[in-house]
């Protein structure tokens, strides 16, 4: 058997964990009530507990941030069912190698009645095909399949391996939680040699994430320190953990999505917290600057027309300094869009038109409006009786301008709201005056 697999009938959390492993390893829940943090699936009333009170398990995925049992949880759940447990990591494999698992599988299914449950971590860098490549062996009931991932299914998984398979969400572990692995670490290794507000900046650091946790505690368990350290002798001495944060992922697209709804909110303090997130994670500032501009046309429009002004203003200054200096114009550009007057109608209006547009087609402008820039277009009609507005009684002649075989539409409808609700008396004003004159 390849050495990229785990193929062991009596599974690994069963033994007892090397004096010499990382403590995280030994860490390792050996039952799934010892699994910290996601008691909302492991509990009695939880998918996986009521699967493992049955005996009988579904194909399912696991999806969560990492560090947060994905990978405990299926070692102990082939323990539980009494299944032999094969684990493949989709950083590391091919298709040979599945279909050695999938015929070991096959082996032992006939051999003994035994099935099989394939851990397939990092399930999502399958590509389109390998992820099909399991579909009959899940199908005819060859392996029970648990995979891991740390992206969105519904984006990186085949709706046809989704249709088989239940999606678990597992929760980032807070800080309750991750309270409870410091515990566990202390009974097995001692105190750690903190204070209580260093401890609680150490659990902050961590940022939901288990393992860096154990990992952090064990360099300061090899560190043989003899003083406790406060938190700002932790920040010296350890680092921060790194924001999960993929700019192509569904973590971009979750923060981008989120600072755009506190705009439309209203609420520039949340605003400027996501910015600062994105920004604070490597997202590029001009991406940043982009959606901006877009917000304050969709959003804002003609309530406070200076706000594209500002957001354009925002992205020049950007461009002018650089960051950081420069990233300051783009809060800037944040806070007055949180703060601005709301309306949407002229993104509804543009909206209402191109729909009309491509329902009429190619309808002639009416000929008083038309460009007659040669004779026979003149002779012919083209721009007679036009009305030059600047010569009309008050700058506004009422002449119609829609196509002959179209009605007047209405897209443009103001909000009684900041600069539109001047431009709302102006259409007003506009409309006596022409059913006056008609």
């Amino acid at each position: 058997m390849s050495d990229l697999f785990q193929d062991d009938p009596t599974p690994a959390p069963a033994s007892t964990p090397d004096d010499q492993a990382p403590l995280a390893e030994r860490l390792r829940p050996r039952a799934l009530d010892e699994v910290i943090g996601q008691e909302h699936l492991t509990g009695p009333e939880g998918a996986i507990g009521r699967m493992v009170a049955a005996g009988k398990l579904s194909s399912m995925v696991l999806w969560g941030p990492p560090g947060t049992g994905k990978t405990s949880i299926a070692r102990l759940l082939a323990a539980s069912v009494g299944m032999r447990y094969e684990a493949v990591s989709a950083v590391f494999s091919g298709v040979a190698d599945l279909k050695k698992a999938f015929e070991a599988a096959r082996k032992m299914k006939d051999a003994s009645g035994q099935r099989t449950l394939l851990f397939v971590d990092e399930i999502h860098r399958f590509n389109r095909a390998q992820q099909d490549g399991f579909l009959p062996f899940v199908e005819s009931g060859v392996v029970t399949l648990v995979g891991a991932t740390t992206e969105n299914p519904s984006f990186e998984l085949n709706a046809a391996l989704l249709s088989r398979a239940q999606v678990l969400i597992l929760h980032r572990l807070d800080a309750a939680a991750l309270a409870r692995l410091l515990e566990k670490a202390e009974e097995l290794e001692g105190p750690l040699p903190l204070t209580a507000e260093a401890r609680e900046a150490l659990v902050a650091s961590a940022d939901g994430d288990g393992r860096f946790l154990l990992n952090q505690a064990e360099t300061l368990y090899a560190a043989k320190i003899t003083a406790p350290l406060g938190p700002g002798e932790l920040g010296q001495f350890l680092q921060r953990r790194v924001a999960v944060y993929d700019k192509d992922r569904e973590g971009h697209y979750n923060l981008i999505s989120a600072l755009h709804k506190a705009v439309r909110g209203s609420d520039p303090q949340a605003a400027l917290y996501y910015l600062a997130r994105m920004l604070v994670a490597g997202e590029e500032p001009l991406f940043l600057a982009r959606r901006l501009v877009r917000m304050a046309v969709e959003d804002i429009g003609m309530a406070d027309p200076a706000a594209l002004t500002q957001c354009v203003a925002a992205k020049e200054t950007y461009q002018f300094l650089g960051s950081p200096e420069g990233e300051l114009a783009l809060a800037q550009a944040c806070i007055y869009l949180a703060t601005a007057p709301k309306s949407n109608a002229a993104y509804k209006a543009y909206k209402a038109a191109s729909r009309s547009a491509r329902e009429t087609g190619s309808l002639m402008p009416p000929m008083n409006i038309v460009n007659a820039p040669t004779k026979l277009m003149k002779e012919v009609g083209y721009g007679a009786g036009y009305t030059y507005d600047h010569d009309a009684e008050d700058g506004f002649s009422g002449d119609n301008y829609w196509p002959d075989e179209m009605t007047p539409q209405t897209f443009y409808e103001p909000v009684e709201r900041g600069f539109e609700r001047e431009v709302r008396k102006r259409l007003d004003y506009w409309q006596r005056l022409r059913e006056e004159r008609s």
